[in-house]
């Protein structure tokens, strides 16, 4: 089975979850034709919602079931992720997406950009209308965090850094809205999530336990996530993809530092395969103390696709 099979195979765990989702961001897009269209077929496009699903699982692991307040939090992540995609098809000069035409390609590079940033006020306008304070500052916190790896990325540019910095730099464009996702369930309307607690009473999970156990998880598996992008830039034998690589824009990651120098990036391929694993292995120890079941299994078959793939 190839990736995208088995994938399919984790996200049928959550389906109705992700289908509501996906209704709810487009219910909330409202702005000029034929604007308004191309955005509604730029969310509706396929896509593997991978955020809100390893958040899904992870709540359901515990819980069951999670509410449709929840998943209308989730929304806004998704709507996050999906304006960070429309500013780096600028960026990057990308003509579609998704199999589509990209935002800038269509209306041009200026209203690409004030595209990205509707989606944003949509996303922050749902967080804000859930009335939780803590996950308003954690939306932006999130926010800030990712501008500032995309900045020091520009900057940096043509340099070698160390694989500290690198961790960190994946930390702030990745991982943190993968944090996001995952904590957002525990922090929206805490008042009924200690309700949850109290009934439930999940072995050797109290609530701060649990909230951390998904802080982290999404942390890891962010990383690892992003890694596996890098190393996948690099050796992807996909013809259907463009021949411009991150090595070529300057963006010299865990390879390159690896290897000393961009000319013979392949010599750190193997090291960035076990960073990979690192991360992969450090995800799947936060998830031990999650009972065992489908969702659960769920979890660890995306981490074993990240490694595998």
């Amino acid at each position: 089975m190839t990736f995208e099979e088995k994938y399919a195979d984790i996200r049928q765990l959550a389906k109705d979850e992700i289908e509501f989702i996906e209704k709810f961001m487009v219910r909330n897009v409202k702005t000029r034709e034929p604007l308004n269209s191309h955005i509604i077929n730029f969310l509706n496009a396929p896509s593997k919602r991978i955020r809100p699903l390893l958040s899904i699982l992870f709540y359901k692991s515990l819980y069951g079931n999670i509410s449709d307040e929840k998943l209308k939090a989730l929304a806004s992540v998704e709507l996050i992720h999906s304006a960070s995609l429309i500013h780096d098809d600028i960026i990057d000069e990308s003509d579609t997406r998704r199999g589509l035409k990209t935002v800038a390609c269509e209306f041009g590079n200026k209203l690409g950009v004030i595209c990205g940033d509707y989606l944003l006020s949509v996303a922050m306008k749902i967080v804000t209308e859930l009335g939780s304070v803590e996950l308003l500052k954690n939306f932006s916190n999130t926010l800030n965090k990712m501008c500032v790896g995309e900045i020091n990325q520009n900057f940096d540019r043509f340099k070698i850094s160390t694989i500290e910095d690198y961790i960190e730099k994946s930390k702030n464009k990745t991982a943190y809205l993968f944090e996001t996702a995952l904590i957002t369930p525990f922090i929206c309307h805490s008042e009924s999530f200690n309700n949850e607690i109290l009934r439930l009473k999940p072995q050797n999970c109290e609530k701060s336990l649990i909230k951390q156990m998904a802080s982290d998880f999404g942390i890891n598996t962010g990383i690892a996530f992003q890694i596996r992008d890098d190393l996948m830039n690099l050796t992807s034998s996909d013809s259907s993809k463009p021949v411009r690589n991150d090595i070529t824009e300057g963006i010299y990651n865990a390879p390159v530092i690896y290897a000393g120098s961009p000319d013979n990036y392949v010599n750190g391929l193997e090291k960035t395969r076990d960073l990979l694993n690192n991360y992969i292995k450090t995800a799947c120890a936060n998830i031990e103390k999650l009972p065992q079941n489908v969702y659960k299994k769920g979890l660890e078959n995306f981490l074993e696709l990240l490694g595998n793939d």
